[in-house]
């Protein structure tokens, strides 16, 4: 059993998003060795599902994920979350790590991982960042994103509202239907257009692009709507 020195990760909330599921057990199972309290995610939507509803207080990013990649998620993660954030990536050139850093990133480490480095970083930033703990638990009955009953107005947290349009309607009643899962572009655009054979997919990220711009001038905050390479669109709810 680890000692107490050892248990340096003791109370931190460490989440690794990792492909390789025998590189995903080992830094599960040194991390959970260490004290931290561990989850492993095969993709950034397994990440994105995961963090509406449970903690994490520093995410372990590969950059070779399915679908959106490490660089994109850790963007992601720095404009809409305040969490410690780790690339562990087998790029290890000094352009890729600039961009991983650049990025959002506050650390860049290269495979195959020294596990007492890992540690170091981790307990570095769990020193410099505002973790989950220090926040109000979540509640159920927190003001959430949502549609009118007719499903013409979007509802922000902030209690403002955005009129939709007859598309902007249809795209996010599916998302909103699918509760958090992936939606495919050809089945939104399916939902949208009685003639989708006709209809060129790059209107969707044309709609999608402006509807964002739409809900951010009117209410002030930023829709969660993520595009997933190769699969579709997400609306974290």
């Amino acid at each position: 059993m680890p000692t107490t020195a050892t248990r340096q990760l003791e109370g931190l909330h460490v989440w690794v998003v990792e492909d390789d599921p025998e590189l995903l057990a080992l830094l599960l199972d040194d991390l959970a060795w260490r004290g931290a309290t561990v989850r492993g995610l095969g993709s950034a939507e397994a990440l994105y599902r995961a963090l509406l509803s449970g903690r994490c207080d520093i995410v372990v990013l590969d950059v070779g994920l399915p679908g959106e990649d490490g660089y994109a998620v850790a963007s992601h993660l720095r404009a809409s979350a305040s969490i410690g954030i780790v690339i562990l990536t087998g790029r290890g050139d000094a352009r890729d790590m600039a961009r991983g850093l650049t990025q959002g990133a506050d650390l860049y480490l290269v495979k195959p991982p020294e596990m007492d480095v890992l540690a170091a970083g981790l307990l570095s930033l769990r020193r410099r960042l505002p973790l989950a703990s220090a926040a109000p638990a979540a509640t159920n009955d927190a003001p959430r994103w949502r549609v009118s009953a007719d499903g013409w107005t979007l509802h922000a947290p902030s209690a403002a509202t955005l009129e939709l349009t007859v598309m902007e309607r249809g795209v996010l009643q599916l998302l909103f239907d699918a509760a958090g899962a992936a939606v495919t572009r050809e089945a939104l655009i399916a939902h949208i257009t009685d003639t989708p054979w006709d209809f060129d997919p790059h209107r969707l990220d044309v709609l999608v692009h402006r509807l964002r711009a739409r809900v951010r001038s009117a209410t002030g905050v930023e829709l969660p709507l993520r595009a997933l390479r190769g699969q579709g669109y997400l609306l974290s709810l």
